[in-house]
């Protein structure tokens, strides 16, 4: 079994997609941001709009993400707003700015998503996002807190 070619080929592939996308930006006149920066979008184009969920989606710290969201705000593509809802929770949104960015990105995405269909082929594309979308199960090895504790005096 190849096990480590398989999250290498995963990441390189992503890395394609994010530096592809942030190459088109950039050629329309977009500040560059920070492949984090990216990521904030992705969530909140996706629908999680609050730092702490995207934190956990992203697996980094909460302090992390308000940086990169500062730095966002600074650029005038997301704004930081308390949360209608629930008003001990902030949650991000789009400027503006920022939605005029992700149309340019989402026809940068478009291309590049054609692009590997050309490359591919049709069929091929279709059965690797078939793949993709399919529920992988649960990837969390649940131990038992006993069994942790032991481990770790043996350790």
């Amino acid at each position: 079994m190849r096990t480590n070619q398989l999250i290498i080929a995963l990441f390189q592939r992503f890395c394609w997609m994010d530096e592809g996308l942030q190459a088109r930006l950039h050629d329309r006149g977009w500040p560059d941001v920070s492949r984090p920066q990216s990521m904030v979008m992705t969530n909140i184009v996706s629908g999680v709009v609050r730092p702490s969920d995207i934190a956990r989606n992203l697996g980094v710290s909460r302090q992390a993400i308000h940086s990169t969201i500062s730095q966002m705000v600074k650029l005038g593509i997301v704004r930081l707003e308390t949360d209608p809802d629930d008003r001990r929770h902030m949650i991000l949104s789009l400027t503006e700015t920022g939605a005029r960015m992700r149309q340019d990105a989402q026809r940068a995405m478009d291309t590049l998503t054609a692009q590997i269909a050309e490359v591919l082929g049709q069929d091929r594309f279709d059965a690797l996002l078939a793949a993709l979308e399919a529920d992988w199960g649960d990837n969390i090895e649940r131990i038992p807190q006993a069994a942790t504790r032991k481990r770790a005096l043996v350790d």
